[in-house]
């Protein structure tokens, strides 16, 4: 089973690459674009079946590696 973990910086929590994203659309003429917020996707191949345990084993990894909780939130979608 599939497991996406989708991982943000949260609200209030300053952006630099965002920022950096931003000002180059700017500079390349994109003009429509009022923040950009960057985060990182994680897939991963889970051996488990049952839906609801991968999704709490997805959490749990999440939780205590792949996301910073202190400044960041994330997303588990199973595929």
């Amino acid at each position: 089973m599939k497991a996406r973990v989708t991982i943000m910086p949260k609200n209030g929590v300053l952006d630099p690459q965002g920022k950096a994203i931003g000002h180059a659309l700017a500079s390349l003429g994109f003009d429509g674009v009022a923040e950009v917020r960057a985060g990182k996707v994680i897939e991963l191949e889970l051996a488990e079946t049952d839906p609801a345990k991968a999704q709490a084993a997805a959490e749990e990894m999440a939780r205590r590696l792949l996301a910073n909780t202190v400044i960041e939130s994330f997303r588990v979608e199973l595929a």
